[in-house]
C-alpha cells in the first residue's frame, strides 16, 4: 500500500515539477555527488568518474537545448549557458587528467549557484 501511494506521489510530481524546478534538482543532485566525493576523498576516489560522468552529461544536455534555434532563451543567456558548459567541460578534463578533491569546489559551487537561481533565490 505505501508503495502504491510513493508512486503515486512521484508520478505527481513529474508532472506539476516546472521544467526549470527539474533542471535545479538535477544541478543540485551532481552537485551533492561531487560534494560526496570532495568530503570523502581519497577514500571515494572510485566514484569520481562517475560523479563527473553524470555532471558532464547533464551539461551537454544545456548545452545542446542552448544551441536549438527555438530556444526561448535571449540569446545573452543562452551564450553565457553554452560558456558555462564549456567551463565544465574543461574543468572535468583537468580533474580527470589531474584528481585533486579541492578541484571539485569550482564544479560544486557552480551547479549551486545555477540551481539557486532556477528556483528564483
Amino acid at each position: 500500500m505505501y508503495q502504491q501511494g510513493a508512486n503515486a506521489y512521484l508520478q505527481t510530481t513529474k508532472v506539476v515539477e516546472s521544467p526549470r524546478e527539474r533542471e535545479s534538482a538535477l544541478l543540485m543532485r551532481a552537485a551533492a555527488s561531487l560534494q560526496k566525493v570532495k568530503d570523502e576523498w581519497p577514500n571515494s576516489f572510485d566514484d569520481l568518474e562517475q560523479a563527473l560522468a553524470f555532471n558532464r552529461k547533464l551539461w551537454s544536455i544545456f548545452m545542446v537545448a542552448v544551441t536549438k534555434e527555438d530556444n526561448p532563451l535571449p540569446q545573452e543567456i543562452r551564450q553565457n549557458i553554452a560558456n558555462l558548459g564549456l567551463f565544465v567541460m574543461n574543468q572535468t578534463r583537468e580533474m580527470m587528467m589531474e584528481p585533486r578533491a579541492q578541484k571539485l569546489e569550482v564544479l560544486v559551487r557552480l551547479n549551486r549557484q545555477i540551481a539557486a537561481g532556477l528556483r528564483g533565490m
